[in-house]
């Protein structure tokens, strides 16, 4: 179903207004060994990549020699991933005898047969020879999202292109050699120690160079760029950033500053990084807003945007670390990766921004976790790559199982987590179980059950209390009980007391279904509020509204209108007052050009909740566009200018309003 997003992202795009940010999203062919494959298992150690990258062609030809040890015994046969565009030649092992290859497009992948049985542990060497043409416009391995292109003035190969051949697609640690010609005039960008020759040095032929990159310490350094000109360096709180913008060079100096300042914060989190400076590259339209290798950052020109994207940065630049550093040592693990990542954005914009951001990027957060009910988060392999389930649970659910984590264990300890795991593991693949150890080894506690409740089972809490306050000598006892309906739940949960005088504080453990507890105050309680910091991943009459928005703004953004609308008919159902519903619903009858019924539904958004406070704005826009076409002109005049008497500027919305008070709206020829 999600294949569709992709064709009707930019229909989305056109009325959707607000906080709603539509990335591309796309669904990756299942690989070979998710397949079924009985291919052996192997792991790639090296790879020495000697290739020619040709701009004014757009071909690219490889000679990849490929150094891997057999994990299996009496191993026959060995698939790699290589992108359906590269044309192989021929596969030799390390003598020169050439190996049978035969190529499955279906699943991206070259399986070689082998003469004979490779003995288990016995480093084998296999050298393949390709080429081919890397427009951009070619099927991708992950559907609909460009990782590599070729263009007349740059190009760039990330490894998710799968340009050269893949083993063990984003677990499997190596080093590599790599020699990349060029053609004179432009240069290339790739992670580890580099230097570079002229072609008569090279041997490369007259108006050719070629560059040399080593990368001693195993990690994913298969990425590279091919440039012009010089980068903008940008010196920032110790760290040198290198900029090769093209659409966006007046953002360079910005983006180098900045980079320096997320590289500063993130260090003082999570220790060393492998590398200070980074090298940050433009990429094209299509391509993902951003991609990060060791020391490179490929950013789309569409998420570079205006203004310094410090969210999506602080994700690239956290992967220096929980990628680079550190890797899961298979995909059910993704979210130490993912949510890692993604809880880097939200301590990034607390420390810019105060608490208030975190609480609601946080928020946010939970939201999108909650909108995929299985698989479990350790079972995250069986989701597709890039896919909108796939971020959800591997960067929402991971990053809110590691603020779950801070709340149990406390801030200190959590900080101290954060510092150590990526040292003591530096350059290895990593599993859940050695983060819970050394969890539990930094806070003293046995945390089997919280990873037990949030990684390996599905479903979330929804608390309902009770309790009766009783007058006591010292003052005031609150005896109560906790239901909820996961029988094999168990959770540390905070509760606050607001009484006449200072508010009192307790942690009870949730166990089971039904949990009582006792609290003994001075002052007289008020009110007993449970989690009052949402702290825990739960639903709630709020929870579900913003979830089945949520799920309805995924609906519609492939297009699946019916649907859409029966998402959002279920958070008007538990909040008949929600102006975001009832906008979202509104949105949709606008687009099918119901505009009765858009606007009936863009007058409750007005007379609602006003969460968010935009839907206001906007509302009245809208509403100011039917009457347009409805040929009501002073009736849209008013609503204009009601859409500016409430000084919301969201989105331009100041302007928008100002520019149909000059000239009414007029439907576009795909409205009618």
């Amino acid at each position: 179903m999600f294949r569709k997003i992709l064709l009707a992202v930019i229909a989305l795009a056109s009325f959707a207004v607000g906080p709603l940010a539509v990335a591309p999203l796309a669904l990756a062919p299942l690989r070979a060994q998710d397949r079924g494959s009985k291919s052996g298992r192997i792991d790639v150690d090296n790879y020495s990549i000697d290739a020619e990258v040709n701009p004014r062609t757009q071909t690219l030809t490889a000679n990849v020699k490929v150094r891997f040890i057999p994990l299996d015994n009496d191993l026959s046969s060995v698939s790699f991933e290589l992108n359906n565009a590269l044309n192989v030649s021929r596969v030799v092992d390390d003598s020169g005898r050439q190996i049978p290859a035969s190529r499955s497009t279906q699943d991206f992948s070259v399986r070689l047969s082998f003469p004979a049985p490779l003995a288990k542990g016995k480093p084998t060497t296999v050298t393949f020879s390709y080429d081919g043409r890397l427009t951009g416009q070619e099927e991708s391995p992950i559907y609909g999202i460009k990782f590599g292109a070729i263009q007349s003035d740059f190009a760039y190969l990330m490894y998710p292109a799968r340009w050269f051949p893949v083993s063990g697609y984003s677990v499997d640690r190596f080093t590599s050699d790599l020699h990349i010609t060029v053609p004179s005039g432009y240069q290339v960008i790739a992670s580890g120690l580099s230097s570079s020759q002229a072609a008569s040095s090279a041997g490369g032929g007259a108006g050719k160079a070629a560059f040399n990159f080593q990368y001693t310490k195993p990690s994913f350094p298969g990425s590279i760029a091919v440039v012009q000109g010089d980068p903008v360096k940008v010196n920032s709180e110790g760290a040198t950033t290198s900029v090769y913008f093209r659409q966006k060079q007046n953002m360079a100096n910005t983006y180098g500053d900045e980079t320096g300042k997320v590289m500063s914060f993130l260090t003082s989190l999570y220790g060393l990084a492998p590398q200070a400076n980074l090298t940050l590259v433009e990429t094209e339209d299509g391509t993902p807003n951003g991609f990060s290798a060791p020391g490179i950052i490929f950013l789309s020109p569409r998420a570079i945007g205006n203004q310094f994207a410090a969210r999506l940065m602080a994700n690239q630049v956290a992967r220096q670390w929980w990628e680079t550093l550190d890797s899961p040592i298979n995909r059910d693990h993704l979210w130490l990766e993912n949510g890692n990542a993604r809880y880097a954005e939200l301590l990034w914009d607390e420390h810019v921004n105060g608490p208030s951001a975190f609480e609601q990027d946080l928020h946010d957060t939970y939201v999108e976790a909650m909108t995929v009910d299985s698989p479990p988060l350790i079972q995250a392999a069986r989701l597709e790559d890039y896919s909108p389930e796939y971020w959800a649970l591997t960067a929402g659910k991971g990053a809110a199982v590691l603020n779950m984590l801070r709340s149990v264990i406390g801030s200190d300890n959590f900080n101290k987590l954060m510092s150590s795991f990526p040292q003591k593991y530096g350059w290895q693949s990593v599993s859940t179980v050695e983060f819970r150890k050394m969890a539990e080894e930094i806070s003293g506690q046995n945390l089997q059950y919280f990873f037990v409740q949030w990684l390996e089972s599905s479903g979330a809490p929804e608390f309902k209390m009770d309790y009766t306050v009783f007058r006591t000598q010292k003052g005031f006892r609150v005896m109560g009980k906790i239901t909820q309906d996961l029988d094999t739940f168990q959770m540390p949960v905070d509760l606050k007391i607001e009484t006449e005088g200072n508010p009192e504080t307790k942690r009870i453990d949730v166990v089971g279904t039904s949990s009582e507890f006792t609290v003994d105050t001075f002052g007289k309680p008020k009110t007993v509020t449970i989690d009052p910091a949402g702290s825990v991943l739960r639903w709630s009459p709020s929870m579900r509204t913003a979830v089945a928005i949520k799920r309805g703004e995924q609906f519609a953004a492939i297009g699946e209108f019916g649907d859409a609308l029966k998402e959002y008919q279920k958070a008007i159902e538990v909040n008949h007052g929600s102006s975001l519903a009832h906008y979202r619903v509104a949105e949709v009858f606008f687009l099918q050009n119901n505009y009765q019924s858009a606007a009936n539904e863009y007058r409750e958004a007005i007379n609602g909740d006003e969460e968010p406070k935009w839907t206001k704005v906007w509302a009245h826009i809208k509403l100011g566009n039917i009457f347009d076409v409805s040929g009501q002109r002073e009736r849209a005049v008013n609503e204009y200018n009601q859409a500016i008497r409430t000084k919301d500027d969201t989105q331009g919305a100041q302007e928008e309003a100002a520019k149909y008070l000059k000239q009414p709206y007029e439907r576009k020829r795909r409205d009618v």
